[in-house]
């Protein structure tokens, strides 16, 4: 069973709507399709223009329910979700009702610092790059024991634009990641790392590895923005996993995580 969970439509930054990406999906042999756009609830209370605002949720959910009943993949509701560690109150409320199959938990922001935006990167010093490289780790810390989320996105996010960091975090890394597995969340392998800067999957190689050793269950993620893109990679994907000793991924349904065999090749 192939299944697809983390894509996004033109109810956010996507290139295509809900019901071009399950046709693309259906031509790519995939099963199960979610879709998952962005719900930023910044602190300030900025919408960003490629986020779902609180008051179109209803219709968004109401669209997806309608793609249910077309012919085609299983269709799956999500939302991705950026992480604001002072203001969980406010993702609790806006979520609370909602009929989802799941929720991603991301951190794209640090206190104003957009971390996969190539430009803001350039504008540090060495020292303070290592800084949000640190902070990032702190942040996925808490959004993990937050109790919001089902899946934690692209868990090295801030090597997209090629900026790693100089210094050893390897004491926050397996803070983050304890975390995760103390939170039973699961962690996508993204694979639209592979076409960025940084030329590399989301989590890396090593982090896969150490998420193995922690039962981490994983799950096979394109963060398709456009319809060619709802399975890409998936079996150079796989195969990392299976590097790693991972048999099996999860899907999600009415918030449920389910075990299902890995089967891409």
């Amino acid at each position: 069973m192939i299944t697809s969970l983390h894509n996004h439509t033109t109810w956010g930054d996507g290139k295509a709507s809900p019901a071009e990406m399950m046709t693309a999906a259906a031509t790519q042999g995939v099963d199960e399709l979610g879709i998952s756009d962005h719900l930023v609830l910044r602190p300030d209370r900025e919408i960003p223009s490629w986020s779902l605002r609180p008051d179109q949720l209803d219709a968004y959910v109401s669209d997806l329910v309608r793609l249910r009943s077309e012919e085609g993949p299983a269709v799956r509701i999500g939302l991705e979700v950026d992480w604001f560690p002072a203001h969980p109150e406010r993702i609790r409320d806006t979520l609370h009702g909602l009929p989802l199959d799941y929720v991603i938990g991301s951190v794209h922001e640090i206190d104003g610092f957009v971390v996969d935006v190539a430009d803001a990167w350039q504008d540090l010093r060495l020292d303070q790059q290592n800084e949000i490289h640190r902070e990032y780790w702190h942040r996925i810390a808490t959004l993990a024991g937050s109790g919001l989320f089902d899946i934690v996105a692209h868990l090295d996010l801030t090597k997209k634009h090629g900026y790693r960091p100089s210094i050893d975090l390897t004491r926050e890394i397996s803070a983050a990641l304890d975390a995760i597995a103390a939170a039973d969340l699961a962690v996508e392998l993204n694979t639209s790392g592979w076409h960025f800067p940084a030329a590399d999957a989301y989590p890396s190689e090593p982090l896969v590895t150490a998420c193995r050793e922690r039962c981490i269950p994983m799950l096979l993620s394109a963060d398709a923005h456009e319809p060619a893109h709802v399975r890409r990679d998936f079996e150079r994907g796989a195969a990392r996993l299976r590097k790693a000793g991972y048999e099996n991924l999860v899907r999600f349904e009415d918030r449920r995580r389910i075990s299902a065999p890995l089967c891409p090749d």
